[in-house]
């Protein structure tokens, strides 16, 4: 069966500027690829190869210094800042190495909190995080903030989050970083077989050889480009 692209990244220049001086530093040099609905894909290659500066990208966090990214149809470069807000809360999620909890928040409103601002019903939003905790083994941690959680723990909650709402594409970086092996695996076969029964296409920034093998599609980068 052919599935639609969904993301198309068409000859893409990333290129950071010290301020106040000429030093230049080439993130990501003339990247071109094409992932479709549904896919698995991994991003591979050592630090500072491009794998961040190329998920931010795609997920309309930052601009290219030249070339189109076109995401679901739309190319962002035709977003002005509030519209790439927008766009970022009804098609993405995101899952950040750093987490991004809201500290003043417990487990279940941080995972609720994307449903909240997509306006679903409390009725539904609760039904759906608890399910969606449940299935992460947090079932007996909703009343805890981030505080007082394992970094494991805040991970899947940041996981969680992002999964809730199933939005088009959700873009994670380094997802298995703080997890033990077993919970870990047990995420990417939650997100992989989301995957395939919701269409959700994943992409990983990743130096986990359990998640390069999951992945349907490789892409290695090396110094800002893709390599074969």
């Amino acid at each position: 069966m052919n599935r639609a692209t969904i993301i198309s990244v068409k000859d893409v220049t990333k290129i950071y500027r010290e301020k106040h001086s000429r030093i230049e530093s080439v993130a990501l040099d003339h990247v071109t690829l094409n992932i479709e609905e549904g896919e698995f894909v991994a991003l591979a290659g050592p630090s500072g190869s491009g794998k961040t500066t190329l998920l931010n990208l795609i997920g309309a966090l930052d601009k290219p210094t030249g070339g189109q990214i076109i995401i679901d149809g739309t190319p962002l470069s035709t977003l002005n800042s509030s519209q790439a807000a927008d766009f970022r809360l009804r098609k993405i999620g995101f899952i950040f190495q750093a987490y991004n909890l809201i500290e003043t928040l417990t487990t279940e409103e941080n995972a609720e909190y994307i449903a909240l601002l997509q306006g679903m019903t409390p009725k539904q939003r609760k039904h759906e995080t608890f399910h969606i905790l449940k299935d992460l083994g947090l079932e007996a941690y909703l009343r805890r903030r981030p505080s007082q959680l394992s970094g494991g723990q805040q991970q899947r909650v940041a996981t969680a989050r992002a999964i809730l709402v199933r939005p088009k594409i959700i873009l994670a970086d380094e997802p298995t970083a703080n997890l033990d092996s077993k919970t870990g695996s047990a995420l990417i076969d939650l997100m992989y077989a989301m995957s395939q029964n919701l269409n959700i296409t994943f992409v990983f920034a990743t130096h986990d050889k359990m998640v390069m093998d999951k992945a349907k599609t490789l892409i290695h980068l090396h110094d800002g480009r893709i390599v074969v």
